[in-house]
Formats: C-alpha cells, structure tokens, sequence
C-alpha cells in the first residue's frame, strides 16, 4: 500500500511537472515571437494551449483521487491541496500565453522605443520567475520560493513605465492608438504570467512551511 501512495504522488508531481514545462516553452516561443513577429511560433503557442487544459484537469482529478482513497495527513496532504491550486496557476500563465501571442502580429509591427525595449526586457523577468517558481516547488525550496515573490515589483514597475509611456504616445499621435492598446494588453498579460508565478511561489512556501502567507504583509513573511 505505500508503494502505491508513493507512486500515485509521483504521478501527480510528474503531471504538474509536464504541464509547467509546456508552458515554459510557450513562454520562450512567445518571447521569440514578441521580438521578431514570427507568426508560425504564435500560432504554435496558441496550438499548445489545449492540451495544458487537459492536463488542468487530469492533476485535479488525481489529486482528488488521492485525496478521497488515501486520506493523507500533514506534508502529503498539503502536498495534494498544492497540487490542486498549481494546475489553474500554471493554465493560466498558459492562457496569458496565448492572449500575448494573438497580439503579436500588428502589435510587433515597428513598436515604439520604450515598449521594443521594456516589453521583452519585462517578459523575461516575468519567464524566469515562473521558471524559478517551478524549481522551488521541486526542490522545496521556500528561500528561492520568496526570492521570486519579491521580483514581482520589478515587473510592476516595467508595467506602469510602459503603460504611461503608451498612454502619453497615443495622446500626441491619434494614429497609433490601435497598436498601443494592444501593446498595453501585451504589457497587461506578462504583469499577470508574473502574479501567476508569485502565486505558485506563495503555495510552495505553504507546502514546505505549513503557514500560508498569501494577502499577508510581507514584513511579516520575509526571511
């Protein structure tokens, strides 16, 4: 009987594992795909996002299986109620995916300055932090877990640089308002791929030290 308890968190480990590495590589498509306009690794991006559905759905139904034949305790409890809050996480870092990579085409076309040089720059930040998250989940790791929630300002930062500079942009040029409103969702998507990412962070540090520190003041949380 343990050694199907043990491989039956495997398996739900290995499918959040799947899953979070579908969308990292959605995110190296879709930064390629911001920078150079290549419409054919949008398109794959958008392609992907089905099947990181499906795989929403198989986590939460072999953690609630879990759940009900097991009744696990402490560690592997929380361990399964993690895995049932990553799975809408990491979908939706998937989605925003997809929502930047529709907007790519017209959106990349000959971008102003400010938006050519922070959107990739705030994309990355954005990347990496999910990257990191995902480390820290496999390593229980709450140290690197809250070095990625404190990035989160970085990229709110870029955020509102980039949404004031469009905004003054389309104020002096009424001809560019179409491209900068899509720019500003562009922005808008990768400022919500890194609260995602911080999300994921905040549920490793709940798995690794029992204490959830989501809507908590960070004075009170920092290590």
């Amino acid at each position: 009987m343990h050694r199907q308890f043990e491989e039956e968190l495997e398996e739900i480990k290995k499918a959040i594992l799947t899953m979070a590495g579908m969308v990292e590589k959605g995110l190296v498509d879709v930064s390629k795909a911001l920078t150079t306009g290549d419409a054919e690794l949008a398109e794959g991006v958008i392609a992907m996002d089905d099947e990181i559905d499906q795989y929403e759905v198989k986590i939460d139904r072999l953690a609630t299986e879990f759940i009900a034949k097991h009744q696990p305790t402490a560690t592997d409890l929380r361990f399964v109620i993690v895995a049932i809050k990553l799975g809408p996480e990491i979908e939706r870092i998937a989605d925003n995916s997809v929502n930047i990579a529709s907007r790519v085409g017209d959106a990349g076309k000959h971008p102003p300055q400010q938006a050519a040089r922070d959107l990739p720059r705030m994309l990355a930040v954005a990347r990496a932090m999910v990257s990191d998250a995902i480390a820290a989940y496999v390593a229980r790791d709450a140290s690197a877990a809250r070095a990625v929630i404190r990035r989160d300002d970085e990229v709110d930062e870029l955020y509102w640089s980039i949404f004031r500079g469009l905004i003054q942009l389309m104020v002096d040029d009424s001809k560019v308002i179409s491209q900068a409103i899509d720019l500003i969702l562009i922005a808008r998507f990768i400022e919500r791929i890194a609260d995602q990412a911080t999300n994921i962070a905040e549920e490793v540090v709940y798995l690794v030290e029992a204490h959830p520190i989501r809507h908590v003041d960070e004075t009170e949380w920092q290590g």
